[in-house]
């Protein structure tokens, strides 16, 4: 730990504190029981955090539009989807469907539907992936 970090009383300079951390998440969470309102047949992808990123949460609609957060504990997405009646798969087992595949490909060729909000929602706090 520098000691610039010791001044500011944090591990990370990146780390949220808790009180942002609930924000965030109270965010995340309205961000995906809209998503699943507004859509038709929204199955939920949890996938792995890696050394950079946290553990996120990919919802895919049956047209193929998708939306992908960030959340501190995957424990979180399952009891959201248990509410919301959504089936929860790992990535690393099923892979990502086809049809979120298609709908990106529709999407850069600018054939989706222009009239409901796409994955590349401007208010997407994301990472530069599609909201």
């Amino acid at each position: 730990m520098g000691i610039f970090q010791r001044l500011r009383g944090r591990s990370s300079p990146a780390q949220p504190t808790r009180g942002e951390q609930r924000a965030q998440t109270g965010e995340t969470r309205r961000h995906l029981e809209e998503f699943v309102r507004s859509r038709v047949g929204v199955e939920a992808y949890l996938e792995p955090a890696t050394r950079f990123i946290p553990p996120t949460v990919l919802l895919i609609a049956s047209s193929g539009e998708w939306t992908r957060r960030r959340v501190p504990d995957p424990s979180i997405v399952r009891g959201l989807a248990d509410g919301l009646a959504v089936p929860v798969y790992d990535v690393r087992l099923v892979g990502y469907p086809q049809r979120m595949r298609d709908w990106n490909e529709r999407v850069k060729r600018g054939e989706a539907a222009r009239s409901q909000p796409g994955p590349a929602d401007p208010g997407a706090p994301e990472w530069g992936t599609p909201g």
